[in-house]
């Protein structure tokens, strides 16, 4: 079995970053976000990225790293709210942006790794969603056609890994993490435990190893939380 466990994010990205590559990233909002990879792309100087992800980053996190540094030229997102630098440079016309309605992020992702060129969904008919994509009826209902999306790296969170690169996520960090890891030519994930083959229980699985080409200890484990509500104590 070729090794896959690398000794931190400089070793695992090494050989794999190139300017104007496309590069799917792991995470929803600040839950599962691949927080050790994401500087070494950055400290990397790669440039005009097309980036693959649900949104991109909070104020100082994630993907805004790459935004801050304008090494992204291109996010397909399907949220950008409350990202202030994110609105500055789409607004400046210095960021190119391709908008998805999130289910269909997801199909989207999940339909490049499982080699399904073109899917229909009812999803954004009759909007701008739709508009210069091809519409079909199907049952008296019109459906508009999306693409798959495929990356050159996908870069993925999760809980625990085995040395066979089979992986387990936790809770709602899984995200988008187990479709993309599928949807990459080569998928880096780093996680906060690895243990040896057999440790994990195979029904556990989320992601199998064949989809995991490296490995990786996350040396970022923030536990950040993006809106804090409290519930008011009760008098006593």
């Amino acid at each position: 079995m070729t090794r896959k466990i690398y000794d931190g994010p400089s070793a695992a990205l090494e050989g794999l970053l190139f300017d104007g590559m496309t590069i799917m990233s792991g995470g929803f909002g600040l839950s599962g976000n691949p927080e050790s990879l994401i500087p070494q792309i950055r400290d990397s100087g790669v440039k005009n990225l097309t980036v693959i992800s649900n949104n991109a980053g909070a104020d100082g996190f994630g993907l805004w790293m790459l935004l801050q540094t304008r090494q992204i030229k291109k996010m397909i997102a399907s949220y950008v709210g409350e990202n202030k630098l994110f609105e500055q440079q789409y607004l400046a016309g210095e960021l190119e942006l391709e908008l998805n309605p999130q289910g269909t992020l997801a199909e989207r992702i999940r339909a490049g790794g499982a080699g399904i060129p073109a899917f229909y969904t009812r999803t954004g008919v009759g909007t701008v969603v739709a508009e210069g994509k091809p519409v079909e009826e199907f049952e008296g209902q019109l459906y508009v056609r999306e693409t798959w999306l495929r990356a050159d790296l996908a870069i993925v969170k999760a809980w625990k890994a085995d040395t066979a690169g089979n992986l387990v996520y936790r809770k709602t960090a899984r995200n988008f993490n187990p479709n993309m890891a599928t949807a990459g030519k080569v998928t880096v994930a780093e996680v906060e435990e690895i243990v040896p083959v057999g440790s994990l229980d195979p029904e556990a699985i989320h992601t199998p190893g064949i989809y995991v080409d490296r490995i990786i200890k996350s040396t970022i484990n923030d536990k950040k939380i993006e809106k804090l509500t409290e519930r008011k104590r009760e008098a006593a």
